[in-house]
């Protein structure tokens, strides 16, 4: 397939952006990339999609979400983070079934194709949202997924000794470690190779030290990744005070730190935290939305860049989202940061862009096959019709997409050579069984979970 006349956003080594472009996709990977001219004339017997007046680039990477949360959008709006977290997402979640996990997942990855993520690092699916339905939802819809199982022992949530995760949620270390290592062998490299498995640690005291250091041995032996939060409030950071450590020196004691690891958040962190990730090679999922919303803090993202630390991008879960459009979370990461250090050449559109792309792709391992346009690569890509009123003008493409697009932009969706998203629908799920579905169970979580008086609008409602 040719896919011509767009203007592609490579984001190769130099950057390069080639109007009047045209990409060759063979099976699942990119063959050739250039102008129009030149591949048409290269490849005529090709079949060809003409994408005029589109702007083509790599298909977006969140490097953090909660695949079952989505189905709890709107349930826990503006509250503080313990409470929120103790007293309503943990309760819903732990009225989970199996069948609910997967309409979850479908509900997700539906959502993320339609806004432009073709791959996404889920943090940790719990043992009772049923992993194997996760896995197939992932192998069916077309989409590229790394599934973290989550790995725990304790019931415990930073430094509060009152609040406790829901009787539903707490796992053993059989049930999570060793189940993890069973999805591991059962999963990973499955679904051509989309599918990844990966260790989804709970945040300390949620997950002793001792069953953390199992973890990270097993992630060295074995070749598992690992996915953490960490330093997302300051309650964290008390913790890791209390134990003599900052948050890092934390993560190195119990060997988590190393470039087959992504902590999320990393809101609380002093200069010699920042050295450590890079001497490691630790990547950073940054997710501004979630932090700004929970009031969290700021995480210091400039400072984490100019160390040289890989960071990527996460949209989070719904109940603190609300959403899981990467290009609404990329507008927030370029414009945040320059307001909380009075500094409008901070994060500029080019390194969100980045952030989305390569950087995401290089915290997942991935990067020799996805985050860029490159000859070998996989096809995995977005493209966007810029012949739309609020898109109008449009002098440089990476602002456009960064500043002004929106998942509700995305006309088509490729990956692994294949059309997920055509003229803006799905081409692998069904739009409205996902959406009543959905529905239906979403509300039977409320009513199991004993929340149907508390989770509904401040105002009345006639």
């Amino acid at each position: 397939m040719l896919y011509i006349n767009g203007t592609i956003v490579t984001i190769n080594e130099n950057r390069d952006i080639i109007k009047e472009g045209a990409i060759c996709v063979q099976g699942n990977s990119i063959v050739d990339i250039g102008k129009v001219a030149l591949l048409t004339e290269k490849y005529p017997e090709e079949e060809v999609t003409d994408l005029t007046g589109r702007v083509i680039f790599p298909g977006l990477i969140s490097t953090h979400m909660h695949i079952a949360q989505t189905l709890l959008r709107g349930a826990a709006d503006d509250l503080e983070l313990i409470g929120w977290l103790c007293d309503r997402i943990w309760v819903l979640q732990g009225n989970f079934s199996a069948e609910d996990g997967e309409v979850a997942a479908r509900l997700s990855i539906a959502e993320m194709l339609k806004s432009g993520t073709t791959c996404f690092l889920e943090s940790m699916f719990a043992d009772r949202y049923g992993f194997d339905g996760l896995a197939k939802t992932v192998e069916e819809s077309g989409i590229r997924g790394c599934l973290g199982k989550i790995v725990m022992d304790v019931g415990k949530y930073a430094t509060e000794e009152k609040k406790m995760m829901h009787p539903g949620l707490v796992e053993t270390r059989e049930q999570s470690l060793l189940g993890a290592i069973e999805m591991y062998e059962k999963w990973d490299s499955k679904a051509d190779g989309r599918i990844k498995v990966w260790f989804g640690a709970r945040t300390p005291p949620g997950v002793s030290d001792d069953l953390l250091k199992e973890m990270s041995e097993a992630s060295k032996s074995k070749g598992i990744p690992i996915t953490m939060h960490c330093a997302e409030v300051r309650a964290d950071r008390e913790f890791y005070a209390s134990v003599g450590h900052t948050p890092m020196t934390y993560c190195q004691s119990v060997g988590l730190l190393g470039e087959k690891t992504v902590l999320v958040h990393m809101v609380h962190l002093d200069d010699n935290d920042i050295q450590l990730l890079r001497e490691t090679g630790t990547h950073v999922a940054h997710c501004p939305t979630s932090n700004s919303k929970l009031a969290s803090g700021f995480a210091r993202v400039p400072e984490l860049l100019d160390a040289k630390v890989n960071v990527g991008l996460g949209t989070d879960g719904a109940p603190c989202n609300n959403s899981n459009d990467m290009l609404q979370e990329m507008k927030l990461a370029a414009i945040i940061h320059k307001a909380t250090h009075y500094d409008p050449t901070v994060v500029p559109a080019e390194t969100v862009m980045e952030m989305a792309t390569i950087n995401g792709a290089k915290a997942l391992g991935l990067d020799k096959e996805i985050g860029s346009l490159e000859v070998g690569k996989k096809a995995d890509f977005v493209a966007i019709d810029l012949r739309q009123l609020h898109l109008t003008p449009s002098f440089d493409p990476i602002s456009t997409i960064v500043y002004t697009a929106t998942g509700r932009d995305v006309e088509m969706v490729v990956v692994d050579g294949k059309v997920l998203v055509k003229d803006g629908k799905l081409m692998t799920m069904d739009e409205r069984k996902i959406i009543q579905q959905a529905t239906k169970h979403a509300q039977q979580i409320v009513e199991r979970a004993g929340l149907k008086q508390v989770i509904k609008g401040r105002w009345p409602t006639l």
